[in-house]
């Protein structure tokens, strides 16, 4: 055998060689908190890796959700997800406003439909206010129906929610990641963690998948998400077991927009927040999610049950919902625990934080994990020095419905007049997009991370009219052949890791 190498370029004698890259930190899981979290590394003077086992970025929990930007009025006073949920929302505006993040602070209405649900208004405007959020304020049934005439009958008040708003789920870890990879963030996808051995100040994760092999690391940061606690109890600990909750949710027609003014929430209870009607960035309006808890966690199928749930629940809130158009519907898994709050914590002998059981509220609090995570590294005795060298802009493709889109913006056309021609009429998706899609630093190589890049195939007739040459211009400008985008090579064409989170 050949020896081994040490990181400082001493041998480690009868050990076999391997090729073996070597970081300051890995984070494993590169959805929105992990991709938020390699981001915030990349702005210092150490070598960080993001690792996940799917071939693109957000591919778990991350782009199944309510895509709702969430305030923090009703967690938990004094728990650390209520902290990091104010932490975060002005950052996540500040990011959103500079990257190009569709977000829109369309505010909330928490609606009351009982006696009991009216009188535990105010005891949610006092946890608001205990969670400093102070702008809560009750609505009464005649301002109410004012604010939402297509509110159902039978309301009897609400509380307004200014804060709360709707960002793109789909936007958000791509502009974090590619944020991340301008600035030097080694990112590995295809890469699922599957064994750790420690070696000296090292860990050599063990990878499998397309770009098996190994990787060794100073310091890891676990935001594995739903498989957060199989990654945890690799580096010896088993605080927490993760049970995946899966959420069903249907997307309505762009014609029952007008419908809804703003997001409308009903009074939670000690389960869950329930099901909520609310418009998109996209011009859609969405209506769920259902709450399970299932064992398999990568079963994101709908159900007949579930959807007849959501829709007996929508007809209450919106009776005129049900007479419009569904254009989807979908089902993420929260990655819930048996604890209530986050489970953050750094083991400073291991070189080790954990991040998990983030739940339905990790894209809205994400960078405030993300700076949290850095305070806890540098707590630990992980050296974080600033870099010199000048932040780069990041600029991500405009896909809000209150956004200039290249179809629409002159300027672009004349640049490049591929920003003129439509492919998808649908969603107004141009050829440039697609070409752009196939070609930014964080590229789409599936037909699934081009639908998040540019809402192609994403419209009322779901690709019946333009998949065809959708997936011929996209196999043409990202260089996958068109019958492995198909999955007619043996794969299903797509990355295959719903709900992993880059864990195994």
């Amino acid at each position: 055998m050949t020896p081994g190498h040490r990181p400082d370029g001493a041998e480690v004698a009868g050990a076999e060689r391997i090729d073996v890259e070597v970081v300051d930190v890995a984070v494993i899981g590169a959805g929105v908190v992990g991709a938020a979290i390699a981001r915030a590394l990349s702005r210092f003077d150490v070598v960080t890796a993001l690792v996940d086992a799917g071939d693109d970025v957000g591919t778990g929990t991350s782009k199944a959700n309510t895509a709702i930007r969430h305030t923090g009025f009703d967690a938990v006073p004094g728990s650390l997800e209520s902290a990091l949920l104010r932490r975060g929302y002005p950052l996540l505006a500040e990011f959103a406003e500079r990257v190009g993040i569709p977000l829109e602070e369309t505010g909330a209405h928490l609606v009351a439909w009982d006696d009991a649900q009216l009188a535990a208004l105010d005891g949610i405007a006092r946890k608001a206010r205990a969670n400093g959020y102070v702008d809560a304020r009750p609505v009464a049934v005649d301002e109410l129906y004012r604010r939402e005439p297509h509110l159902g009958p039978g309301a009897r008040g609400a509380l307004h929610i200014p804060g709360e708003g709707i960002i793109c789920p789909f936007t958000t870890p791509l502009a974090l990641a590619t944020d991340a990879v301008v600035h030097g963030v080694r990112l590995r996808l295809g890469a699922r963690v599957t064994g750790v051995e420690r070696r000296g100040p090292l860990h050599r994760l063990r990878l499998a998948g397309p770009a098996s092999g190994h990787l060794d690391a100073r310091w890891v940061v676990n935001a594995a998400g739903l498989g957060s606690d199989v990654v945890d109890r690799l580096f010896g600990h088993d605080g927490f077991t993760i049970t995946p909750r899966r959420g069903e949710l249907i997307v309505h027609d762009k014609l029952a927009r007008p419908l809804v003014n703003s997001v409308l929430l009903p009074v939670p209870n000690a389960v869950t927040k329930g099901v909520l009607v609310a418009p998109t960035v996209f011009g859609n309006v969405l209506l769920g999610p259902t709450a399970e808890d299932v064992e398999d966690r990568t079963d994101t199928a709908t159900t007949a049950a579930g959807l007849r749930s959501l829709r007996a629940a929508g007809g209450r809130v919106v009776p005129a919902l049900l007479a419009e158009e569904v254009t989807a519907v979908y089902a993420g898994l929260r990655a819930a625990t048996e604890h209530s709050d986050y489970q953050l914590r750094a083991d400073p002998d291991g070189r080790y934080v954990c991040v998990a059981g983030i739940r339905s509220t990790g894209l809205s609090a994400s960078l405030g994990i993300a700076a949290h995570v850095v305070d806890l590294l540098l707590d630990a005795g992980l050296t974080l020095l600033p870099r010199r060298d000048d932040v780069r802009p990041v600029r991500m493709p405009p896909l809000g419905e209150a956004m200039r889109r290249p179809h629409a913006d002159s300027a672009a056309i004349r640049a490049d007049p591929a920003f003129g021609d439509l492919v998808c009429h649908c969603e107004r998706v141009t050829r440039g997009e697609i070409v752009a899609a196939a070609a930014s630093p964080v590229p789409a190589r599936t037909l699934d991370g081009l639908r998040r890049r540019t809402r192609a195939l994403l419209g009322r007739c779901q690709g019946f009219a333009c998949s065809a040459r959708v997936t011929a211009l996209f196999a043409q400008a990202s260089g996958v052949p068109a019958d492995r985008l198909l999955g007619l090579d043996g794969t299903d064409g797509t990355d295959g890791t719903e709900g992993t989170g880059g864990a195994p």
